[in-house]
C-alpha cells in the first residue's frame, strides 16, 4: 500500500511530504495506523549525514504509537484494535546467542533499525514518519493503558534508552544516581531513577531547567558550567548516565564517582571521546555503553512506566513543524520531546 509520509531527500535538506510504498501484510507481519510518532536526536544526526552515508529518501521516527489495522494469519500476540508500539529496531536474526538471550539489538548479524536499515527481504526500511508501518509481530510492542499515545511514544526510545542501564546498573534504593543533560533522553532519566528509588541528581550545563529537574524527581541539582561541582561532588556517585549527544570531559566525569561507580554513555556524539585510564584504576571505575534494549525488557519498561505513571513530557505538533522542530531541538529549544500527530499527514 502507498502511505503520506515525511521523508529527507538528501543529506542536511529538509524533510518535504511524500508517498511511500509499505509491504503487504505477511503470515507474521501487523499493520499499524500510526497515531503519533516522537522526534528523537537520532533522527537528526541521520538525516544530516553525522552518522555516515545514509541510504536517501529517508523516512525517519522510531519512537512510534499506533493501532493495529490488520495482522498476518500467524500472528497470535496482537489483533486488530490493540494500541501498539514500535521502537528503534523492527528485524533480527533470532537465533544468534544475543537475540536468545533478549539482547536482539546486540544481534550479531545486525539488528534491522526501524529506518535506514536493510531489512531481511533487502528492503530499505522507513519509520514512524508515516501514516501506516508494517513489522514483525515480534518486534510490536503492548501499550499498556494509563499512558497517554503521545506520551507513550517517546518511550520506545527515550524510555528503554534510559530504563536499560538503570536497570542493568542496579539503580534503587541507596544508591546515587546522576544524569548529565535534562533533554529528551535526560527528562526520562530522571523519572524513570526515581521511580526505582534511587537518590537523582541532574547535572546540567547551567540552573535553567532546575525547577523541571526537581518536579520530575531529582533530589539534587547542578551546574556543570561551574568548576566547583566538580571538587563538591567528587567521588559521589555510584552511577552516572551520560545522556548528551556532544562531546564531554570523561575524565572530569569520571571523578565524581565512588569505588566500583559506573559511567554509562547512552548519548551518542558524533565526536571521539579519549580519556585517561588512570581516571579508572584510581577507584576501580567503570566506563560503559548501552544501547536501547531487548524486545521483553522494552516491554518491561512499558509496563512500568504505566504502573508509576510515567510518560515523556511532550509538544505535540503537526508534520509542517518537523523541520522548525528539528532546529528547536538542536538549540535545545524543546521540554522535553517532540510528537508528530500524524493524523496530519494525510
Amino acid at each position: 500500500m502507498n502511505v503520506p509520509a515525511y521523508a529527507a531527500p538528501a543529506a542536511g535538506e529538509p524533510l518535504a511530504p511524500t508517498v511511500i510504498e509499505r509491504r503487504a501484510v505477511g503470515p507474521n507481519d501487523v499493520l499499524i495506523e500510526v497515531t503519533h510518532a516522537g522526534i528523537c536526536h537520532s533522527d537528526i544526526h541521520t538525516v544530516n549525514g553525522d552518522w555516515g552515508p545514509q541510504p536517501f529518501p529517508v523516512v525517519p521516527g522510531h519512537e512510534i504509537v499506533g493501532v493495529v489495522a490488520e495482522v498476518g494469519p500467524a500472528v497470535t500476540r496482537h489483533q486488530v484494535g490493540d494500541r501498539v508500539g514500535v521502537g528503534c529496531m523492527v528485524n533480527s536474526c533470532g537465533e544468534c546467542a544475543n537475540c536468545l538471550r533478549g539482547d536482539e539489538q546486540y544481534c550479531l548479524d545486525g539488528m534491522v533499525p526501524t529506518y535506514a536499515g536493510t531489512d531481511r527481504d533487502g528492503t530499505t526500511t522507513q519509520g514512524g514518519y508515516s501514516t501506516h508501518v508494517v513489522v514483525d509481530a515480534d518486534y510490536v510492542l503492548r501499550v499498556p493503558d494509563g499512558i497517554d499515545s503521545a506520551a507513550a511514544a517517546p518511550l520506545l526510545c527515550a524510555g528503554i534508552t534510559t530504563y536499560a542501564p538503570l536497570r542493568r546498573w542496579g539503580a534503587g534504593p541507596g544508591k546515587r544516581v546522576a544524569v548529565v543533560g535534562l533533554g529528551g533522553l535526560g527528562h526520562m532519566a530522571v523519572k524513570i531513577a526515581a521511580a526505582m528509588g534511587a537518590e537523582v541528581t541532574v547535572l546540567s550545563q547551567s540552573l535553567k531547567k532546575q525547577e523541571d529537574g526537581l518536579r520530575l524527581g531529582a533530589q539534587h541539582y547542578h551546574a556543570t558550567s561551574d568548576p566547583d561541582t566538580f571538587s563538591q561532588l567528587a567521588g559521589r556517585f555510584d552511577l552516572i548516565v551520560n545522556t548528551v549527544s556532544a562531546a564531554i570531559d570523561v575524565d572530569a566525569y569520571l571523578s565524581l564517582l565512588a569505588v566500583d561507580g559506573t559511567l554509562v554513555n547512552v548519548g551518542a556524539p558524533p565526536e571521539q571521546l579519549s580519556l585517561d585510564v588512570f581516571s579508572l584504576i584510581g577507584a576501580r571505575r567503570s566506563f560503559a555503553g548501552s544501547m536501547i534494549g531487548g524486545i521483553a525488557l522494552t516491554q518491561e519498561m512499558l509496563d512500568f512506566c504505566a504502573e508509576h505513571g510515567i510518560g515523556a513530557e511532550v509538544e505535540v505538533i503537526a508534520a509542517d513543524r518537523i523541520n522548525d522542530a528539528y532546529e528547536r531541538v538542536l538549540a535545545s529549544d524543546v521540554r522535553y520531546r517532540f510528537v508528530i500527530d500524524t493524523a496530519t499527514l494525510g
